[in-house]
């Protein structure tokens, strides 16, 4: 069972875009989420980091425009991000550690990578 995001897209400069990352499976709790964005030629950079029990971490280059927040009741994970600039443009992947719980009662660990949607900033 895999995380499915959607809502990148082409923005210009100023503006905002909301990403989701839904799991489609019975999640018991999201444990760490994660976003994460790959721009043309650059390595993997991580973007907000919440651990669920705590406040999320944001990388200086996007603290104060992107929020990172989770909707338990639709299993998804979003990243709203405004105050766009060129330079945000990149691949962005949601990560997550998910605990499931079977109909048995039985836990299971699981870490999944969503499949990475496209942001593009214009001047």
């Amino acid at each position: 069972v895999q995380l499915v995001e959607s809502g990148g897209g082409l923005v210009q400069a100023g503006g905002s875009l909301r990403l989701s990352c839904a799991f489609a499976g019975n999640i018991f709790t999201f444990n760490t989420v994660c976003w994460y964005r790959q721009a043309p030629g650059k390595q993997r950079e991580l973007v907000a980091r919440s651990p669920g029990d705590s406040n999320t971490n944001y990388s200086d280059s996007v603290q104060g425009r992107f929020t990172l927040y989770v909707d338990n009741a639709k299993n998804t994970i979003y990243l709203q991000m405004n105050s766009l600039k060129p330079e945000d443009t990149a691949v962005y992947y949601c990560n997550a550690g998910i605990t499931t719980r079977d109909t048995a009662g039985r836990y299971t660990f699981l870490e999944r990578w969503g499949q990475g949607t496209l942001v593009t900033v214009s001047t």
